[in-house]
């Protein structure tokens, strides 16, 4: 997918909610990897469990999904000599009891089939979980974990009642001497507060004195052998445990696969019901999809946009491509931005805020223009920035791609930015891709209605509050409401009354393109059938006739200008009249076979070129003029000129 198009549709900003969602540092993984897929059948499978997960959760299911703490730090650890300690193993421990917890959870819940067969996978690992269980208890070595540490615990606590004893004895002699009847540790030794200036009547070793220096703290002759018997203690109730950690350690390292594998499956369902969970929060359905280029998006809301009117948008059934007009601050970006992102979504396997009855096709690319895209640094018009995007659209544009372009070339002169527009559609059209464009220009509205695979749409506008109703109607062109706007904001009356004289000459002129769009749909087929009849002899030919049959229809030569009456305007004739009565007439640079029954006489070649003047300039691109002159030259290899198609009306 377009990484590009990514940022602009704020596909990252949906993964950022997503994430708050997840519990664990796996399932936050699997959201920071998560990109949309082209591959049907795994769509279907990742949104029907998100479906299933949310399903569970709306019945009010308490998921115990474990919370991964501290099992991070030992999976990193694994393998390379390091020696866990209590809170290693009792974070093991809470994860193994979690995962038990989750497994039978799921193996009752038969109404979600796809997430349950995970937990199937799930290893319980009871004998390491009993043995450290066992073993810790309340965070620390228990004293049965082996019968050493047991010895040796039973020796310390006699030998630290014997110490204490005779240290409070000694206390006792001394009691006069004394700062405070109290003894502590200095440096895990036992001593007693002993005033300064009476320290030397206390047999003994300083080990410390107060931060006034009126308090020296003595460890007593008289304990000292008791206090090094304890330490030796000490020492071995070191080594006994740390028998009973390596013992541990090697449990769990001999059982790390299976620790993994129950990591992953845990991670996986935190993935999943942090979609479900997302999907609850923002009112999302589940939709379906097909391989057939078929899209109805019905009641769809941007998932960021709180209140937002939903929206209905459908393409693939007799048309793949939409024109959407209406006018400014009318909704036609946001609804771009919405159909984008949905389609980033349901890819993902994420559910949509959409209704139940929605469904997509699998896009292999979604591209968008949305937005000037006006870089400093580039030093990149708005125009400029956007042709480049288009660029990269006519390079990539093909079958199963989604092409959303925002007020195309509306960033230069409208005379040239029509023209561009609309050679632009048709190049992606042919290629096959499925297109929703925004546009302010009414030419495109035509092209629309006539051009095969496009549909008008227009955002609707109340004309009487001229606020728009963010509401999307297919199958009709929108208005700008230009001159409406500008009269309410209080522009002078003889201005708008000019400007609606000078549209009003417009519509005129545009009446034609209405005409040959009519006479595209009508009149040409209509002339389609009569040649067609013509060639099967159920129709007489033109020259055809009675012994009081017509005159001879006028011959038109190469380069004659010709009147098509049917279209209302003026060609230049490049082919002459074939068998079955077809001209070739070239109207505003598009080739097409017309019935010399509908043309008249303009101009004839003579009254329009000079003598010996090369038609070619006229009827043929420069591109091909070159090939033509390089082809009399010599043979190149590979080097052909392919005609433009044309059309038989």
């Amino acid at each position: 997918m377009h990484a590009q198009s990514q940022q602009t549709l704020e596909y990252h900003l949906i993964k950022e909610e997503l994430g708050r969602y997840a519990v664990s540092y796996v399932g936050r993984n699997l959201i920071a990897e998560l990109a949309p897929m082209t591959e049907l059948t795994a769509i279907h499978r990742a949104v029907e469990e998100t479906a299933e997960a949310k399903e569970l959760l709306i019945r009010g299911s308490s998921v115990p999904i474990p919370s991964l703490e501290g099992i991070e730090w030992v999976m990193s650890l694994l393998g390379t000599g390091y020696l866990f300690n209590e809170q290693d193993f009792t974070s093991v421990s809470v994860f193994l009891n979690s995962c038990s917890q989750l497994r039978k959870y799921m193996a009752s819940k038969e109404t979600a089939p796809r997430i349950s067969a995970y937990a199937s996978s799930l290893e319980e690992l009871k004998t390491v979980r009993a043995e450290i269980e066992r073993c810790i208890r309340f965070g620390v070595i228990d004293d049965g974990a082996s019968k050493g540490l047991e010895k040796v615990r039973k020796r310390q606590r006699v030998t630290k009642e014997r110490l204490l004893k005779k240290i409070e004895s000694v206390m006792s002699r001394h009691q006069s001497i004394l700062q405070e009847n109290l003894y502590s540790l200095r440096g895990g030794r036992y001593v007693i507060p002993v005033k300064r200036e009476y320290h030397k009547q206390v047999k003994g070793s300083v080990l410390d004195q107060s931060t006034s220096g009126q308090t020296v703290y003595v460890e007593p002759e008289e304990v000292a052998a008791l206090q090094g018997e304890l330490e030796m203690l000490s020492a071995e109730e070191a080594r006994e445990e740390g028998i009973i950690l390596s013992m541990l350690t090697g449990l769990i390292e001999r059982e790390q696969d299976a620790l993994r594998l129950n990591i992953e499956i845990t991670g996986v369902y935190d993935f999943i019901f942090a979609k479900a969970k997302y999907a609850a929060a923002i009112g999302a359905e589940a939709v379906t999809f097909n391989d057939l280029g078929d899209m109805r998006l019905c009641g769809a809301r941007h998932p960021m946009l709180a209140g937002m009117v939903p929206i209905h948008v459908e393409f693939g059934r007799g048309f793949r491509s939409l024109v959407i007009t209406g006018p400014n601050t009318g909704g036609k970006t946001v609804v771009l931005k919405t159909v984008g992102l949905l389609v980033l979504m349901a890819q993902s396997g994420l559910l949509i805020p959409a209704d139940k009855e929605s469904r997509l096709p699998v896009f292999n690319n979604v591209m968008s223009v949305i937005g000037d895209g006006q870089s400093l640094t580039q030093s990149l018009s708005t125009f400029s920035a956007q042709m480049k995007g288009v660029d990269e659209m006519l390079r990539t544009a093909g079958p199963n791609v989604l092409l959303l372009i925002d007020e195309l070339a509306a960033g230069t002169d409208p005379g040239e930015g029509i023209a561009l527009s609309i050679a632009i559609l048709e190049e992606l059209s042919r290629k096959g891709a499925n297109i929703i464009v925004t546009t302010h220009f009414n030419e495109l509205k035509v092209f629309a209605s006539a051009a095969p695979q496009f549909q008008n749409a227009r955002m609707e506008f109340d004309p009487a509050t001229l606020r728009p109703l963010y509401k999307l109607t297919i199958g009709e062109a929108g208005h700008s409401y230009a001159l409406q706007i500008a009269e309410k904001l209080g522009i002078d009356v003889r201005v708008i009354e000019r400007s609606r004289q000078i549209a009003g000459g417009q519509s005129r002129e545009q009446l034609g393109e209405q005409e040959m769009r009519l006479w595209y749909d009508n009149i040409g087929r209509q002339e389609e059938e009569e040649t067609a009849e013509m060639a099967e002899g159920k129709r007489p030919h033109a020259e055809e006739g009675p012994k009081d049959r017509p005159a001879q229809p006028h011959s038109f030569e190469v380069g004659d200008a010709v009147y098509v009456s049917s279209l209302g305007r003026t060609g230049i004739v490049y082919e002459k009249r074939n068998a079955r009565g077809m001209v070739g007439v070239m109207v505003q640079k598009h080739k097409m076979q017309i019935n010399h029954k509908r043309l008249k006489p303009y101009l004839s070649k003579d009254e329009l070129y000079p003598d010996e003047y090369d038609l070619d300039i006229v009827l043929e691109t420069k591109e091909i003029r070159k090939k033509r002159k390089l082809m009399r030259r010599k043979h190149v290899e590979g080097l052909m000129i392919i005609k433009e198609k044309e059309r038989n009306d």
